[in-house]
């Protein structure tokens, strides 16, 4: 069951330069597909803005690759990275 959970569910990390309309592209973009949001983190350091989410993409009405591609092509129009991860793959890489 937990290993069903984290399938479904992606870390995105955004980092750039701050300015209005990241959050509401990238969650927009997150809606448009039914993902949901879990957990949400922002915070800017002198000018830099970073965001780290939690999503669910059990409901989702793309597959993941398909949700990446999207996610990828707005980090081309913001000018930050955005980067998204399977949760499994996430905790992997980061376990202690």
């Amino acid at each position: 069951m937990a290993d069903e959970t984290a399938h479904n569910r992606a870390i995105i990390t955004v980092l750039g330069s701050d300015r209005s309309g990241i959050v509401a592209a990238v969650t927009g973009a997150l809606a448009e597909h039914d993902a949901n949001i879990l957990d949400i983190s922002q915070t800017i350091l002198q000018g830099t803005f970073t965001m780290t989410m939690l999503v669910d993409l059990k409901s989702a009405n793309v597959d993941f690759a398909a949700l990446q591609k999207q996610l990828n092509d707005l980090q081309q129009q913001l000018k930050v990275q955005i980067t998204m991860q399977r949760e499994e793959v996430f905790n992997f890489m980061y376990r202690l």
